[in-house]
C-alpha cells in the first residue's frame, strides 16, 4: 500500500472542529487579556497612603506589561490556528513543510497548528 500523502476529508473535518474549538477559546482568552490591560474598574489607590499607592502602581504596571506579553502570545497563537484552518481549506493541512510527509495525528491533536513533524522539529535543534 502506498504511503498516505494527505489526510482524508473526514480526518480534515475532525481537525477543523478541534481547531475551531481552540480558536474560540483563544479569542476569548485574548479578549480577557485585552480587558485586563485597559481595565479601569475603579480599584484605584486614591484613598490610601502614598507609600502603598507607589507600590500598588508599580505592581499594576508590571501586571499590565505581563498581560501585554501574554496578549501578544495569544494573538500569535490565534494567527497560527487561523493559518491551520486555511491549510485545511486547501487540503495541505498536516503535511510537514520540511519533509513533505504527513505529521502524525497524535502530534496534530496536541499541537493542531504544527507545520513540522517531530523528526523535522528535532532536526532543527
Amino acid at each position: 500500500m502506498a504511503e498516505k500523502t494527505r489526510y482524508t476529508d473526514e480526518e480534515l473535518q475532525e481537525f477543523k472542529e478541534l481547531i475551531e474549538k481552540k480558536l474560540a477559546k483563544a479569542k476569548e482568552d485574548y479578549k480577557l487579556l485585552k480587558a485586563t490591560i485597559t481595565n479601569s474598574d475603579g480599584n484605584g489607590t486614591d484613598d490610601t497612603s502614598p507609600t502603598f499607592k507607589v507600590l500598588e502602581e508599580g505592581a499594576s504596571v508590571l501586571s499590565k506589561e505581563e498581560a501585554g506579553r501574554l496578549a501578544q502570545r495569544q494573538q500569535k497563537f490565534i494567527n497560527h490556528l487561523e493559518a491551520a484552518l486555511m491549510r485545511i481549506g486547501n487540503k495541505t493541512y498536516g503535511i510537514c513543510r520540511e519533509t513533505g510527509k504527513l505529521i502524525s495525528k497524535e502530534r496534530l491533536r496536541a499541537v493542531p497548528h504544527a507545520t513540522l513533524s517531530i523528526d523535522a522539529k528535532n532536526n532543527q535543534k
